[in-house]
């Protein structure tokens, strides 16, 4: 298996796992944007949205135990030993399309950071338009 084939495998793994320990959507939820979130080279957390077909957008995250080594397989996938590490990464799915897209931040810890005066321009920067 090359690498790129590795990377698709840990993103589809990665992705089922967001889906399967997503807390916080309702059940008509089409699209959900998540950003994982790193301390220094560790796997912190997750905090994101979930879009539903009602126009409904939710505050969602995924349980960091239960997607803690899909993540680092992911990262695993991603970066050489020893490379610098993303201190964020942002992972877009949209349940009705199957599509999905990721991206990485490498530098700027506030990137995607949401805070009570930007939280429904952030919502929507995160909206996936896939």
């Amino acid at each position: 298996m090359n690498a790129k084939e590795q990377t698709d495998d840990a993103i589809a793994a990665l992705l089922e796992g967001l889906v399967e320990h997503l807390s916080g959507a309702g059940d008509d939820w089409e699209s959900i944007a998540m950003v994982i979130y790193f301390d220094g080279d560790r796997f912190a957390g997750t905090y994101g949205y979930a879009y539903s077909t009602s126009s409904e957008i939710a505050a969602v995250a995924s349980r960091p135990s239960a997607i803690r080594p899909l993540v680092n397989a992911y990262i695993e996938s991603r970066y050489e030993p020893g490379e610098r590490r993303p201190v964020k990464v942002l992972v877009q799915f949209d349940r009705n399309t199957d599509k999905h897209a990721v991206a990485v931040e490498d530098v700027d810890a506030t990137r995607w950071k949401v805070t009570p005066e930007n939280f429904r321009e952030i919502r929507e920067e995160l909206r996936p338009h896939l």
